[in-house]
């Protein structure tokens, strides 16, 4: 490791000034496990004369992609908890005597407690870090869980679903921005969509064991991820660029070290990391008017923008009415049918995960939202013609087909790029004196935006399918404009140098 007596101790770099002090800002949770500091030998003994650098640079990061896998598991609990209600449907209405209208309520409940733990989730990523927030938000989603399952009316039910919203609402902004801060820059935009993967997971779980485990089992293996992701989060280190910002400078260049592999030579990384948290720290508050700063309203702009023109292009919605387009086009299994919707979007979004770092973000959410909007044109035209056709002839049998193909492609567009992407640039370009409460605000219009989606989709729908879904067209058009003109390429660069790029 390298020497940490030439890095300086924990208050070398910063300006009295500072609003942290490192002597009595602590991780919630320890920055060491086991795993790695056993790892520090057998990782330099295990290169021999013959291994390639290349080879050593693949083994360097193997430690960053464990951290990745093991925070997924917030991600894949965020996924399961949205794809819950649809196949569990009809058991709960039958088993506790709910109304339509209640079981709503109950499906509704996980985006308000998401409103909750998006507000929360700024902050408390910056108090208590990284792992401590991830623990904290596992702990409600566990008991939600616990709640749903032995729920005997829809009080039980009701609190599990909003103890699981919260937990959600805090994973959604944590879980991007812990990636970000711990991936090599070439590999931090393969890293940051298994966010958005294991969502996708998440949702296609619940819908394949929904079709054939009863709903209270159901819930008590929706706990198994959070179950598992607390002792994980023991062997992980805590965020470098936390950690520094903490003043723990001794803590952050081994979380750095054990990220890098003990090979690597972290002297630059850890300068760039230190110059950019003194110079973030020089000034204790930011005031609302200093926002309108280029450096601070570009990435704003940027950062609120994709995640909420990334719900108003109609996912939820669409996504709510795709079993009745399933239907219309023939298809009597709707469950099987939006089974293999989520598995769809579940391979979309893993070839999303190997292009970003090889294509750029730009280019893969240029064809994402054009390949949206074509698609949502396709809908809206086959829905207006279909209004003047009779129901038994070969025409509006065809039209339907062609809906039904529309809609994939929709769905395959959107994982393509706004899906993931998105959540990726949030967590890249805020500044670090401004990501807590940016962050967490952006969060909050993401979950704003998607449950006015979902709560108007079924009144616009009846109002007109093909109004609609021009609607959503639009808006992924817009989005379109948005990418070309005003999002910049992230590939390649390190969070410091797209930060300094917005001055």
């Amino acid at each position: 490791m390298a020497s940490s007596g030439s890095r300086g101790g924990g208050s070398n770099g910063y300006e009295s000034g500072s609003d942290h002090d490192g002597g009595l800002q602590k991780p919630l949770l320890p920055n060491s496990g086991s795993w790695y500091r056993m790892g520090m030998g057998s990782r330099q003994s295990s290169l021999t004369a013959g291994t390639s650098s290349m080879a050593a640079l693949r083994e360097s990061h193997v430690s960053a992609f464990l951290c990745t896998l093991i925070v997924a598991l917030g991600p894949i609990q965020f996924g399961f908890t949205g794809g819950f209600s649809s196949p569990t449907q009809d058991a709960i209405i039958r088993d506790l005597n709910l109304s339509i209208s209640e079981f709503s309520v109950f499906g509704s409940l996980s985006n308000v407690g998401a409103m909750v733990g998006a507000i929360a989730s700024g902050q408390m990523a910056e108090y208590v870090g990284r792992k401590g927030s991830l623990m904290i938000a596992a702990i409600p989603n566990i008991i939600g869980w616990i709640a749903i399952s032995f729920a005997k009316d829809s009080s039980f039910l009701y609190m599990g679903r909003l103890l699981e919203g919260f937990g959600v609402g805090i994973i959604s902004y944590v879980v991007p921005v812990y990636i970000a801060e711990i991936s090599p820059q070439n590999m931090r935009g393969a890293l940051g969509s298994v966010n958005q993967l294991s969502v996708t997971i998440g949702i296609l779980l619940a819908y394949l064991l929904g079709m054939f485990v009863p709903w209270r089992l159901l819930a008590v293996i929706g706990m198994l991820p959070c179950t598992v992701l607390i002792p994980g989060l023991f062997f992980i280190p805590e965020s470098p660029r936390w950690l520094a910002k903490m003043n723990l400078m001794d803590d952050c260049e081994t979380s750095l070290q054990v990220l890098r592999g003990f090979e690597t030579d972290i002297t630059a990384e850890f300068n760039d990391i230190k110059r950019a948290v003194t110079s973030a720290n020089k000034r204790t508050t930011i005031r609302f008017q200093e926002l309108n700063q280029k450096k601070y309203r570009t990435p704003l702009i940027l950062g609120i923008g994709l995640l909420v023109l990334q719900q108003l292009s109609g996912i939820n919605g669409i996504l709510f009415y795709a079993g009745s387009i399933f239907k219309a086009a023939g298809i009597t299994n709707s469950n099987l049918a939006t089974c293999a919707l989520g598995a769809i979007q579940v391979l979309a979004t893993g070839v999303t995960t190997m292009l970003l770092d090889r294509a750029g973000r730009r280019i893969l959410l240029i064809i994402s939202a054009a390949g949206m909007t074509l698609s949502l044109l396709a809908v809206a035209i086959v829905f207006y013609v279909k209004d003047n056709l009779s129901h038994d002839s070969d025409m509006y049998y065809i039209l339907s087909m062609v809906s039904l193909v529309a809609l994939v492609a929709y769905v395959v567009a959107f994982s393509f790029g706004m899906g993931a992407i998105p959540w990726i640039i949030m967590s890249e370009i805020l500044p670090v004196n401004i990501k807590s409460l940016a962050g967490s605000f952006a969060t909050l219009a993401n979950w704003l935006t998607a449950f006015a989606i979902t709560m108007t989709a079924n009144l616009l729908l009846s109002w007109s399918a093909g109004g609609t879904f021009i609607s959503y067209m639009i808006v992924s058009a817009f989005t379109l404009v948005f990418v070309v003109l005003w999002v910049p390429e992230t590939k390649g660069r390190t969070l410091e140098e797209i930060q300094w790029s917005f001055r």
